[in-house]
């Protein structure tokens, strides 16, 4: 058996990333090995290294978006599908790849993924009680509304099953509707009465307006939580997205708990979460369509829509807008606004990029284009 610290001392030698030489150490310090099982080890590592690396001068851009590109002309055009989430509508195929590259503030189904604690996640009723505590409840979600215009009063039936289901009583709905209205509530049973305080049909049709929508309990951008039970664990799907305020919520596992709206898994939980994030949400979308692309095309566009810190859009708002060459602007979009502007400031446009150089009829600088013989001269 060869000593770890010998291990220590080869793999850190290897023309390899930090990271690669560390994972490679770890996996290697407790295994019985000889010296020359520990050479195959690292000449097999090398190999795979070497295939997996890019050449210099090769046109990494381009050949991601033919990858990404050429599949997409595949994909579907629909925009709702049930994804085997019963009830629950997410936008998927072109749709959805076109909101992610365009980094829309607003997804048009936006959804949280969430996982509980041990605790709660193995069991059925406590997972039930975090998903009553999490979906927002509206006044009408709990029993029917009447407006009598003859009497000038608003009545409320509570379901005394649903206050039950949502572990309420109706002395906390009375207090909730006084505190949201300004007006006293009689309460009967299960039955509340309030009235505007002029007897006028106008403010009796605005006074039920508003007492229809009172948000009782939960978090109001959360619609609907629907359980799924998957792998021996009970997870939590929604309809809209609220990710700060659910992973402060008890029995939440805030590790592992995610959003669809990559803007907010940036606000919330950082950068590198977003990025992650933009790559997990194209790989799903890919493969839901049957599509296979090879990862390292989606994490270049992942890496150029968060590397300045920031969530990026694909677009001339974003990423194709800033780039430094007037042409390579002038090329994607608005073509005119942009040679005129720059015309007017007398910007210089270096010619280093693939666009500029195709646009001018020059040789790119990549690849063999980017090679230069230079002659000694005696």
């Amino acid at each position: 058996m060869i000593d770890s610290d010998v291990i220590n001392s080869r793999i850190r030698g290897l023309p390899l990333p930090l990271k690669i030489c560390e994972t490679l150490i770890s996996g290697l310090e407790n295994q019985e090995l000889t010296e020359d099982e520990l050479e195959k080890i690292i000449e097999l590592t090398l190999k795979r290294y070497k295939q997996s690396s890019i050449p210099p001068y090769e046109a990494a851009g381009v050949v991601s978006a033919q990858s990404i590109g050429e599949p997409g002309t595949q994909m579907t055009m629909r925009t709702f599908h049930y994804a085997g989430v019963a009830e629950i509508n997410v936008t998927l195929g072109l749709p959805r790849i076109i909101e992610l590259v365009d980094a829309r503030k607003n997804p048009s189904t936006p959804m949280l993924t969430i996982y509980l604690e041990k605790e709660y996640g193995n069991d059925r009723n406590k997972s039930r009680d975090i998903a009553w505590e999490i979906e927002s409840t509206i006044l009408y979600h709990l029993g029917d509304i009447t407006t009598d215009i003859s009497l000038m009063e608003i009545t409320v039936n509570l379901n005394p099953k649903a206050l039950e289901m949502r572990n309420m009583t109706a002395e906390d709905v009375v207090l909730k509707v006084e505190d949201v209205t300004g007006l006293p509530v009689e309460l009967n049973g299960y039955t509340l009465t309030t009235a505007p305080e002029e007897v006028s049909y106008r403010e009796l049709l605005q006074l039920a307006k508003k007492i229809r929508s009172v948000h009782l309990k939960g978090i109001k951008e959360i619609k609907r939580v629907v359980i799924r039970k998957e792998s021996d664990e009970y997870i939590l799907y929604t309809e809209g997205s609220a990710l700060k305020s659910v992973i402060e919520v008890d029995g939440v596992d805030a590790t592992r708990t995610r959003t669809n709206n990559i803007l907010e898994m940036a606000e919330v939980l950082g950068i590198e979460a977003a990025r992650q994030s933009i790559i997990d949400e194209i790989m799903a979308t890919l493969r839901e369509q049957g599509l296979t692309v090879d990862i390292r095309h989606v994490m270049l566009v992942a890496d150029i829509m968060t590397c300045d810190g920031e969530v990026k859009q694909i677009g001339r708002h974003g990423i194709s807008g800033e780039k430094a060459s007037v042409l390579a602007r002038a090329a994607f979009e608005v073509t005119v606004h942009h040679l005129l502007e720059s015309g007017i400031r007398g910007d210089i446009d270096e010619l280093g990029g693939v666009t500029e150089n195709v646009i001018v009829g020059q040789p790119v600088k990549l690849g063999t284009g980017n090679v230069r013989l230079i002659a000694k001269t005696t």
